[in-house]
């Protein structure tokens, strides 16, 4: 049986006891982080920021911008 069909728990059993806690403080991480990440709401503020550059710039132009800045 692979390692990614096994239950989670017969796989922590097989680790020495010195790293339970280990194992422990990891997946307290975990949940912690995704705690954090589910409280935080969606910001809009920027909506309509750039109305003034709309005869300008087509968004594609501006897509194409936003990557080259980001170095993608």
């Amino acid at each position: 049986m692979s390692i990614m069909t096994r239950p989670l728990q017969e796989l922590v059993q097989e680790l020495p006891a010195d790293m339970h806690a280990e194992v422990r403080d990891f997946i307290e991480l975990l949940l912690a982080k995704r705690g954090r990440r589910a409280k935080r709401t969606l910001r809009q503020d920027w909506a309509g920021a750039l109305r003034n550059y709309r005869q300008q710039y087509t968004s594609l132009e501006l897509q194409c911008q936003a990557l080259t800045w980001r170095g993608d």
